[in-house]
């Protein structure tokens, strides 16, 4: 089934964003952060405010993940210095295991070689093997760890990760 990648930049599609945040954070994120950390991080980068200035001011850009016109998930991303950062990349439980992040991150990959970009890189939880592993099967390597102070006492405890791209 071929997804498509809309672009966010709605009200409505700001929401549903924020609307699948809060549901994909606590069903997945439950086993490895605490349920505390987890709506902290949800109200600090996943709500509709935290969102629309992510957009409006910070230079990011979202994109629903849609099947057959529903959104089944979404990501994140944002140009740095002939760079892609992958922010945020989440796929619904019902949802995952059907070859979707292959066609997410092809999509991704495409926008790096039309904007002419030299890599994607993210930051992983270094406890989210599922997603550790999805990463390492499509090309990236981990290149080294980082621990982020977010406030309220909570820290990221993440592997950085990357993956070059081919450039003709």
């Amino acid at each position: 089934m071929k997804l498509m990648f809309p672009y966010v930049n709605t009200a409505e599609e700001i929401a549903e964003v924020a609307r699948l945040a809060a549901i994909i954070w606590r069903e997945y994120y439950v086993s490895i952060i605490t349920i505390e950390q987890i709506d902290y991080m949800i109200e600090k980068f996943q709500s509709v405010p935290a969102i629309t200035d992510q957009i409006h001011h910070q230079g990011y850009e979202y994109y629903l993940i849609h099947q057959n016109g529903s959104a089944v998930g979404y990501m994140s991303v944002r140009e740095e210095e002939g760079k892609l950062f992958l922010s945020k990349f989440y796929i619904g439980r019902e949802h995952r295991g059907r070859g979707y992040a292959s066609q997410a991150l092809a999509f991704l990959e495409q926008l790096c070689k039309a904007r002419n970009l030299s890599y994607i890189w993210l930051t992983v939880n270094r406890n989210n093997e599922s997603s550790i592993a999805v990463y390492e099967k499509k090309g990236f390597r981990t290149v080294r760890e980082q621990i982020a102070d977010i406030g309220n006492g909570f820290i990221m405890d993440d592997f950085i990760m990357k993956k070059a791209m081919m450039v003709p």
